[in-house]
């Protein structure tokens, strides 16, 4: 259950960081109010889940999937490059995610 925490929480940290981007330095109602419902959602959600995940695991495995997420919201939704050197290190921090997984 702590590892579906985890997933969750790193979702919810590719929400904030998308919603701060777009609340262009806090000056927008909406996605300032989107920023700090996730942030509290991700990080609560991280430290529940570091009651049983080792925490270089568990803070590893939330900033690459936040990492990863956000990254490839910026290539679909906000014409950021998608580049094969780009995808390729995405795939090797999902693939270093799905390691530590494994070797926990």
């Amino acid at each position: 259950m702590n590892w579906i925490i985890l997933v969750v929480s790193g979702l919810f940290e590719t929400v904030w960081a998308i919603a701060l981007g777009k609340s262009a330095g806090f000056t927008r109602l909406v996605p300032s109010v989107v920023f700090v419902v996730a942030l509290v959602l991700s990080m609560g959600g991280l430290a529940a889940a570091m009651r049983s995940i080792p925490i270089g695991t568990a803070y590893a495995v939330w900033v690459g999937i936040g990492a990863v997420g956000t990254a490839v919201f910026g290539m679909l939704y906000l014409e950021e490059p998608a580049t094969v050197a780009r995808v390729c290190c995405l795939l090797l921090i999902v693939a270093g995610v799905v390691g530590l997984k494994l070797a926990h």
